[in-house]
């Protein structure tokens, strides 16, 4: 795999930034805490943040709760209709409100949406193997558009909806993707429980190209939940990024690193340079 310059310096010169926060972070009440501190220091710093959040540990203890199998196809959670009305309730209700509150405690403005509201995520459905699993087919920005005109920083729940109102399960890298594409947002960033992305011999691999990360699926080097990151990060990288980081959420001032110190504290995927 061709290596990229190590050097590289991660730009923060936008002023929008989409940031994924995965549910491993979020069942840590410590790492929350942590990186509530670093969101608030970036926003004071006169970036504007939009938060997508997962909730898989979450998910995976309610489900278990009510008798509901997980299971897992290519990294995606299949999604059963008695499955879906927990998810919905446990991201809508339980992880999004717990994120807010802790927003707000840190004199932070935030206020919590679901994609299922106004049909911001619009949905097809993904195929049957899934069940009630969606993909966007449009984003409907204008909620998330009036929070930012109000310095209210959107907490988003990945909840879509079908053509006739029914709710479905949508991948949060996935959602963060096609958010982050209809905002046009200048920068962004997943947060995983991982300090990047790393190749067979355990290396954390820091600068990546379009066609090294094509390499990484075709050979099998990134897998499950990782698998589906990267191919949302390729998506990205098609569209208005020109860049898209993964880092550790919970390691402390990751995101500092990152925005304000210009640092790459994780792996950077970069568009293919011409």
């Amino acid at each position: 795999m061709n290596s990229l310059n190590h050097a590289y310096i991660y730009t923060a010169t936008s002023k929008l930034i989409l940031i994924k926060i995965g549910g491993s972070i979020l069942h840590d009440p410590n790492s929350v805490s942590a990186l509530i501190r670093d969101i608030k220091a970036i926003l004071t710093s006169g970036y504007q943040i939009v938060l997508v959040h997962g909730g898989s540990k979450a998910i995976n203890e309610a489900l278990q709760m009510y008798g509901i199998e997980s299971k897992f196809i290519e990294g995606l959670r299949v999604t059963s209709s008695a499955a879906i009305k927990v998810i919905e309730m446990v991201l809508c209700g339980q992880v999004n409100q717990m994120l807010v509150r802790m927003l707000n405690q840190m004199g932070i403005k935030a206020a919590g949406l679901s994609g299922a509201q106004n049909h911001m995520l619009q949905c097809n459905y993904l195929d049957k193997k899934y069940g009630f699993v969606g993909e966007v087919k449009q984003v409907n920005s204008q909620d998330i558009s009036h929070l930012l005109a109000n310095q209210i920083t959107p907490v988003i729940a990945t909840i879509g909806v079908d053509d006739i109102g029914h709710a479905v399960n949508i991948n949060g890298d996935m959602a963060a993707y096609h958010l982050a594409s209809a905002l046009a947002v200048d920068k962004l960033i997943y947060l995983t429980d991982q300090d990047g992305i790393y190749n067979n011999d355990g290396q954390l691999l820091r600068i990546l190209s379009e066609n090294n990360l094509h390499e990484l699926v075709k050979n099998a080097i990134v897998s499950n939940g990782m698998l589906v990151k990267v191919k949302a990060i390729l998506k990205a990288l098609q569209c208005n990024l020109d860049q898209v980081m993964i880092a550790n959420g919970m390691q402390p001032y990751s995101l500092i690193n990152a925005i304000l110190k210009q640092h790459n504290p994780g792996t950077l995927c970069l568009k293919n340079q011409n």
